[in-house]
């Protein structure tokens, strides 16, 4: 049996890619980690710890039957906190090597030696995890099949639970705050607009890896890690994505005992509650369910805020190689609708940043999800797997805003506007990949085939807002432009009633071939059909397009030594004259071919040891196709050039030293048009909302394994608000921090101050005269427990 066990022990550097900590560094065994591990099994407990740990745990299943462990939270040496984890349970250990632990003892052979032949079954539980602190190692989303990061050829930023908990992170514009290259635009206080290489979206949303495209703000009480996938990603993701795309990974069942409850009271009147709850029914079946509700004012005079959700899951292995996973939504969001303030000569209205412009009771804006979602995973073996997802989601989305025009010449009024919008959308979408690997003689390929078939169904309704006497306009002091005149809303002439059906087909394959021990290709290709249909219900008119989509990928990647890789790559993604939102198609633009995205990247990522990463990436992305009025027949539309963007991005995350994590990175952008467009937005302006520079990097340290500190600081250069460049934000540098307090191993107290010194900026803006006044200082308190 001591054969066995020492084959076992061999065996378990291969699985889930072998140690996340390799013997570079600290030693694993003494390397101090933050530990999360709730009282639970004991199985379940060692595998949560070596997956969080980067150890091997060799041990008897049959012989900790039934055992039970308290668990481990707080700041340890991987050595100490399995000690703890084994306090009390009868069970001891030793290390055999710096990543490898081998568990002796319990159940009724408990005075056996070790190595004894009263070992007859052998389980290793390996590190397998793509994410461990900060860092993240591997990727399922950025090549549809588990790759190292550091064999993708692209740029890709990871934002782990970890650091998502540590900044007390809620939504997406907490999140990208700390990814360079990725900005967040007002959205019209209404939805998640990130701007992603100079180019603003509300369509570039996934989760886990199926289009999330409504226009919502998400919340994060659910998310395990949020993937920024940089330039054109049409061969993974289809059409769209032209500046990037953001993919959120859920929180799902996964045999790992869960449970936790989060509550959190700040500023502004914000309290908040989550839980997380998980467990193993048996070796075949597995729930979790998360939930979240939050009850908010804010920094902005009149605001209210309000949004629940529930995500139960349950995981199943009816036989050996199938999971299948099955998931439900429900979320609701309902909050003011605020578009900020109005600019004047060229600068943010001089105002305080609270001042409410327009009326904040008649800007209601709601949303509301229902999404159903099923994962079959089956592993044949020999490295041939076949996934398949479906994805089925009703969405609400109703918005009502109140808001600000330019002022008057001499600075003394300012108009107000109104509007509403009502849309449903209903999509269903199945994604199915075979992955095998082969060789060639020599070479090695990773291959993946697959497909895509998706149905979305989207209404949509808007009217004007009308003031007392018929005008659309209301002339209110600029010193005081919160008003609360009556409003009657009703459609005007341009005012939209549709209905729209848009309906895809796709295959890709892809091969990530193995060249030598040091050069790889990745090479995909991905063919979609889509077909959109709108029907216009005021007119009955009926508008369709189809476009045959080719969108191509290439990769080089090159790595001198194990640790380092250089790279280069080419991709294109196409964006229909559908549009993002599926309501665009006209009589002028039906035929017209989509825009189109393209990136050229050369990059290098370098794991400075298996703690610390670094990335940098050189890129160019220009975006053509761009249809504008024709100069020579305001009736007709041409294609012109779009845009260009050039920039640098510089990506950190991991851990200097073991009690010292980081995250952050730097971009320089230069972004700007290459055509005329219109009267104001004309060949060689520079990109609204792009800043030359931004700059963020977040700190934590554990000082004891009680308390820990962190500390961020966010830098951005000035910014255009439009392509206009009539009206500058100024850049600022604003200072965040934390303090961390583990009061026992069931018990974790957090303080988050942003804003620290309490600096006045203008966080981003929809336009020249919709501009969001940045936060004052605000601070959260948590406390999770853990039970």
């Amino acid at each position: 049996m001591a054969t066995a066990l020492a084959a076992g022990v061999l065996a378990a550097g291969t699985l889930g890619g072998g140690p996340a900590f390799s013997q570079q560094g600290p030693a694993t065994a003494e390397r101090r980690i933050a530990f999360d591990i709730p009282a639970q099994d004991l199985a379940a407990a060692l595998r949560a710890y070596a997956g969080k740990a980067g150890i091997q745990v060799v041990y008897d299943p049959s012989r900790l039957a039934g055992a039970g462990s308290g668990g481990v939270q707080g700041t340890f040496t991987a050595r100490d906190a399995l000690a703890r984890l084994l306090a009390g349970t009868g069970v001891s250990f030793r290390f055999t090597g710096p990543a490898t632990a081998v568990i002796e003892g319990g159940g009724p052979a408990a005075a056996a030696p070790a190595g004894s032949e009263l070992l007859p079954v052998v389980t290793v539980e390996g590190a397998g995890r793509p994410v461990d602190g900060y860092i993240a190692s591997r990727t399922t989303t950025a090549t549809r099949t588990d790759t190292p990061l550091i064999d993708v050829p692209q740029s890709v930023t990871v934002v782990s639970q970890e650091l998502i908990r540590d900044q007390a992170m809620q939504s997406m514009e907490d999140a990208v705050r700390y990814i360079p290259g990725v900005g967040m635009a007002q959205g019209e206080g209404n939805r998640d607009t990130p701007i992603l290489r100079g180019n603003a979206s509300t369509a570039d949303f996934f989760v886990d890896g199926i289009r999330d495209d409504v226009q919502y703000f998400r919340d994060f009480y659910n998310i395990d890690r949020l993937e920024a996938l940089k330039g054109p990603n049409a061969m993974i993701f289809g059409r769209g994505g032209g500046g990037g795309v953001l993919n959120r990974v859920t929180r799902q069942a996964d045999w790992t005992r869960t449970r936790e409850v989060t509550v959190q009271a700040g500023s502004f009147e914000n309290m908040r509650t989550t839980f997380d709850i998980g467990d193993v029914i048996n070796d075949d079946v597995a729930f979790r369910v998360t939930a979240m509700y939050e009850n908010t004012e804010g920094y902005r005079d009149f605001y209210e805020q309000e949004r629940y959700a529930v995500n139960p899951t349950v995981a199943l292995r009816p036989t050996d190689g199938l999971t299948i996973t099955l998931g439900y939504e429900h979320f609701r969001d309902e909050r003011t609708a605020d578009r900020g303030i109005t600019s004047f000569r060229g600068r943010p209205v001089d105002t305080d940043p609270s001042t409410f412009f327009g009326n904040p009771d008649l800007s209601p804006t709601w949303a509301e999800v229902n999404a159903f979602n099923a994962l079959i995973d089956y592993d044949f073996g020999g490295g041939v797997t076949l996934r398949n997802r479906t994805r089925y989601a009703v969405y609400d989305k109703f918005y009502q805003n109140v808001f600000a025009g330019a002022p008057n010449a001499a600075g003394t009024t300012v108009g107000i506007s109104a509007y509403n919008n009502m849309s449903t959308r209903e999509n269903l979408f199945n994604q199915t990949d075979l992955n095998f690997k082969f060789e060639t003689g020599s070479i090695s390929h990773d291959f993946l085939v697959g497909g895509e078939l998706g149905r979305q169904e989207t209404t949509n309704f808007r009217e004007t807002g009308f003031f007392p006497g018929g005008g659309t306009t209301l002339t209110v002091p600029l010193s005081n432009p919160t008003t609360f005149v009556p409003i009657r809303f009703a459609q005007n002439a341009s005012d939209v009633d549709n209905r729209s059906v848009a309906n895809v087909a796709a295959l890709y394959v892809q091969d990530q071939i193995g060249l030598t021990s040091q050069v790889q290709l990745v090479l995909g290709l991905r063919y979609d059909r889509f077909e959109a249909d709108v029907h216009n219900n005021r007119n009955g008119a009926d508008f369709s397009g189809a476009d045959d989509l080719l969108s191509p990928r290439a990769g080089l990647v090159y790595k001198p030594v194990e640790d380092l890789s250089l790279y280069a790559s080419y991709s294109v993604s196409y964006l229909p004259r559908a549009g993002e939102q599926l309501a665009s198609l006209n009589a002028s633009n039906s035929a017209l071919d989509p825009e189109e995205y393209k990136n050229y990247e050369v990059g290098a990522k370098w794991d400075v040891n298996p703690n610390l990463s670094l990335t940098a990436a050189i890129y160019q992305l220009d975006r053509t196709n761009v249809a504008i009025t024709d100069p020579a027949d305001p009736t007709k539309l041409i294609l012109v050039d779009g845009q260009r963007t050039k920039g640098f991005e510089l990506g950190v995350s991991g851990y200097v030293l073991p009690d010292w994590s980081i995250m952050g990175g730097y971009a320089y952008q230069d972004g700007e048009l290459t055509s005329n467009q219109s009267a104001s937005a004309r060949d060689g302006a520079v990109l609204g909302q792009l800043p030359k520079h931004s700059i963020s990097l977040w700190n934590k340290y554990d000082i004891t394994p009680e308390w820990g500190v962190g500390l961020g600081v966010i830098h951005r250069s000035s910014m255009f608000t439009s392509t206009s460049n009539t009206v500058e934000l100024p850049g600022y540098t604003r200072v965040d921090a934390a303090l961390y307090w583990t009061l026992n191993e069931n018990l974790r107290a957090q303080l988050n101050v942003e804003n620290v010194f309490d600096t006045e900026y203008y966080a981003n803006a929809h336009s020249d005269t919709n501009i969001m006044p940045g936060s004052p200082r605000s601070a959260l308190v948590g406390l999770t427990a853990r039970f």
